[in-house]
Order: C-alpha cells, then structure tokens, then sequence
C-alpha cells in the first residue's frame, strides 16, 4: 500500500507538522505525517520517509509505539494528536487526556505542602514558556496540558495550602473540588431547567440550604454570581429599581434620565467592591454618601446621615482589615423605619451567622438584600457568590432575561444574576454544604476565629502591635516601628513559607493575617507566629 494512498485515505490535511495518524496495513503498523505538501510515512520503527526521496533527517521521529494489535485508547496521548474526522478515535483521547489531567492534579494537590507558598524567581520565570505568537496549526491537547503543568504550576500560589493568610482566601473543600471536577465533564449551560434540570434542581436547593444555614428570610431569591462584586451589582440594581417602581418610575422602559433621585449611603470603610458595583451602576461617587466610622471601622449611629425612601443604605459584615460587624441592631430598624432600602455587605462575615459568633450579626435578618462569596470562607472553588434578596420579584425584575423563546421562570438563575450562559456555580455551594452539614460550618468558622486570636496572642508576646480587637478571623498587626512593619512582611513573603498581605491603617503600614482555610490547623498557626518573631528579632538587631 502506498503511503501517499494512505494519507489521502485518511484526509490528513496539507502544512499540518502535528497529525500523527496510526494505522494497520498489511500486519504492520503504518504512520502518516504531511509536512508542507508532502507525505512523510513510516512502518513500525522505521524513519519518517518521503516516497521517492531520502529520508529528510531535520523531522524527529515519534516517540516509540505501541504493538499493531493494541486499541488507540491504549496509547498514551501524547502519541495522537486530534483529527476532528475521527470522533470514535477523538472520544478515547479524551478519556486519556482527563486521566492525564486527573494524574497531575493530584501529584500537585499530593505536593503542595512542599511547595513555596509564592513562586520564586525561577519558577516565575517559566511563564515565559507561554509567551509564544498564535500558532498557525494546533499542538496536541497532552502538549497543552503538559505546558500548563510544567510551566504554569510551579507559578501558582499555594492558596489552597494550611500556610497561605491572605485576603480571605479559603482553600477548596474536598467534596466541592470533587463537584468542580464532575461538573467540567458535565459542561452544562446552567441558565434554565431546560438546559439542564440537574443543575436547576441542584442550585435551588442549594439556595434553600444557604439561607437555612445563615438563617435568613426563606422566602428570600438566591443567585448564585461570580463574585461579591457582581452579586452587589445585583443587588443595588434591584434595590433602585423597587425604590423608582414605589414612586411610579418604570425604570426598565423610561430609563434613568429624569428618573427621581436614589439616594446612596455607605460606610466611610465600604469595600472596594461596593463602590465598584455603585459607580458601574451610575452611582457618581462624590454622590454618594459616607457615613463616618468609630475607631473599630464601624458606622457611627450617633453620626449617620438622614436616611429616607430613596435611600439604598449599605451595612458591612465583616471590615477586612478589622473583621468588625456595623452596629445593626442601631441602624437597620433607623433606617427601615425611615423606608431606606438596606443592603448587607457580608462578602465574609455573613458566615459568622452560622458560628458561635452570631451575635455580632444581630437584627442583620431585617435587610432587604444581602451578599456573600463561596470561595471565601466556605471554601468553595473560584469563583462562587451569592446575590440573596428578601423580595425576590424585585431581584428577578431587575435581572430578567426571559425571551420569547424561553419559558420564563422568577427563580432561573437567568433572572437572578447577570450572566444568562453561566456555569452552575451552585453546585459547589451544594457539595461543601452537604458535605459539612451544619455542624461542620459552625466548626469551621469557630476554629477559625480561635485560631485569629491565638496568632493575636502569640504575636503580641512577640512583640508586635495587635491593632485590632479580634472579634473574628482578621488579626491587623505592627512591628514598633513602620520600617520594622514593610521589613517583616517582606520578609515573610520572601521566605517562600507562609503569604500575607500589606495594608495601611489610619495612614500608617500594617499587614493582616486572615484565617480562613479548611486545612489550617493550630500547628500551622504556631508555626507562622514563631517565623514571624525570628523576622521581628532580626530586625532588632
């Protein structure tokens, strides 16, 4: 048989340098490669051939092949490339490829605890491998994977490692990493029952369970967004539309312009996220309105300005520098009864409401609306909100996306967040609940907030300034000195054991430890207090 026979039999196309095609022709395993607009063939182990020509030695040979006899699905995939002709041939290669992936997954979660918790300068150095101009034909998918791995895991951060403090990052619950995995090979578009009733079904009880265990209104609407961010913008986006509807304003059809004035008022220590959500909404912020704060960071009832039916009032659980709750048993009832439309910024701290720490969220179940992440402190994968909203035609008015063709439904998680395609990022919320119960949320949270002031403790035996009073999971901490402070923390950074943020409070440096991982123990705690009073030490010296 000849080769050239064989590859146009097959359809291989012209210029592709990267098909490898096995084959059985008479008893011997026979390959075909096009380079260019030739076909370069080889029998078994024999080199790669152009017929009529000399063997042309710049084009490697493939790595050694498995017995004629043996099924594709046999080989490893790096010996095939995808020939998207072949589906039978294409659908073992992706069995393969996910054993791969699965194989490596596992060998870096088996490592992490060896790793350096920031990469260093070498591993960082390795993203050059990635810097390449697109090419003209498609490298094999284990080629893709294995760059990835090769290049792109020894500069990741050991978030999901007992060792990483920083920015409320939790690492992933087993059973929610599991779910993460299960749902890639799903690859479902999650935006209505029709598209796929196990994801509707799951992401409402999964709603359900949420506002059980944060004991909130149950008759509540819960979407399930990318981020406390977007899930603000939600909603704030809700909470304008229900205060223009009570004055007659049809906002969705007449617009803003000319709309009566909605008035904004935030802490003077609103997060980031919020003002992000305020100014993509339109909210200019030198509109907005901050209500001053007390020396913990929380709003000053004595100071909070008038509030009145065209107000959205935004609250905050959780100061990220301070972990301090607002006062809201003071303002929520004020500004309720006042008709201010009040919004809970609990990107974290909501999940104190599930812990032995549920007094510090007193009177917080009265809001209008509510927002919380998943890949925070219940360790769920990135990324994972929820966007909760006690009037949920209100929250589904605001997002709707229903279309002629599509059967609307209020609770559609197309209706309850911004995104209409969307992965069903309940589902991870799901398993981690499931798999923690309610008991295992409480335990969580209450060792985490333990394990805040045994560092606060060890720290200051240190030497060390604790700024802050520790009533949840963030420790707010300075050396004697600014200098000492950066040095420290650099220092500590630069160690490759353990990763914490700098911040500034009241205009001077400060660096803050969050505890928020499943994995971190009190070992781990002890371990980050004894590295940092050798740094404090040496500093002194």
């Amino acid at each position: 048989m000849r080769c050239t026979f064989i590859a146009e039999t097959l359809g291989i196309p012209a210029a592709n340098n990267t098909r490898k095609v096995p084959i059985l022709a008479d008893a011997q395993l026979v390959h075909a490669r096009r380079i260019g607009k030739f076909t370069y063939c080889k029998h078994n182990d024999a080199d790669w051939r152009k017929p009529g020509r000399a063997f042309a030695a710049l084009y490697r040979p493939l790595p050694p092949l498995y017995h004629p006899c043996q099924s594709l699905s046999a080989q490893s995939p790096d010996q095939r490339a995808i020939d998207l002709s072949t589906p039978q041939r294409n659908h073992m290669d992706e069995l393969a490829l996910a054993a791969d992936a699965d194989r490596r997954a596992h060998a870096y979660l088996a490592g992490i605890g060896k790793r350096r918790v920031f990469p260093d300068a070498a591993a960082l150095a390795q993203l050059a491998a990635f810097d390449e101009t697109l090419p003209r034909h498609g490298h094999a998918p284990a080629d893709v994977l294995r760059l990835l791995d090769e290049s792109g895991s020894p500069a990741t951060v050991a978030s999901n490692d007992p060792r990483y403090y920083g920015f409320v990052i939790g690492a992933v619950l087993p059973a929610a990493a599991a779910a993460e995995r299960l749902m890639g090979a799903w690859d479902q578009c999650a935006s209505t029952f029709d598209n796929s009733p196990a994801a509707a079904v799951i992401e409402k009880i999964a709603a359900r369970w949420v506002l059980d265990v944060l004991d909130l209104p149950r008759e509540a609407a819960v979407g399930f967004g990318t981020s406390a961010t977007a899930c603000t913008l939600v909603c704030i986006a809700a909470a304008r539309r229900a205060l223009l509807e009570r004055k007659g304003w049809d906002v969705d059809n007449d617009g803003l312009d000319g709309a009566p004035p909605v008035r904004v008022v935030i802490s003077d220590m609103a997060h980031i996220t919020v003002k992000k959500a305020l100014r993509v909404l339109g909210f200019g912020m030198k509109r907005v309105i901050t209500a001053p704060v007390d020396e913990h960071g929380r709003i000053d009832p004595a100071q909070l300005p008038p509030l009145d039916d065209m107000t959205i009032f935004c609250v905050q659980a959780g100061e990220v520098n301070t972990g301090e709750f607002d006062p809201f048993a003071a303002l929520i009832p004020r500004a309720k009864a006042a008709g201010a439309w009040v919004h809970v910024d609990g990107a974290f701290g909501l999940w104190a409401r599930a812990s032995s720490k549920r007094a510090l969220t007193e009177s917080i179940d009265g809001a209008d609306s509510w927002t919380t992440d998943g890949h925070k402190w219940l360790n769920t994968p990135y990324d994972g909100a929820m966007a909760i909203c006690r009037d949920a035609r209100a929250m589904s008015a605001a997002m709707n996306s229903d279309a002629v063709y599509l059967s609307g439904a209020h609770d559609a998680q197309k209706n309850l967040t911004l995104e209409f395609s969307r992965r069903p990022r309940g589902i991870p919320i799901w398993a981690a609940l499931r798999s923690l119960g309610r008991s295992g949320v409480q335990e969580m949270v209450d060792r985490h907030c333990a394990q805040a002031s045994r560092i606060a403790d060890g720290l200051r035996a240190a030497g060390f300034e604790v700024i802050n009073r520790v009533v949840l999971n963030q420790v707010l901490v300075r050396a004697p000195t600014d200098a000492q402070t950066v040095a420290v923390r650099e220092a500590a950074q630069a160690s490759g054991e353990t990763w914490f943020g700098g911040t500034l409070w009241q205009g001077r440096p400060a660096f803050r430890i969050s505890v928020s991982s499943w994995r971190t123990q009190d070992e781990h705690v002890d371990r980050l207090v004894g590295l940092l009073a050798r740094l404090l030490a040496q500093q002194r010296v």
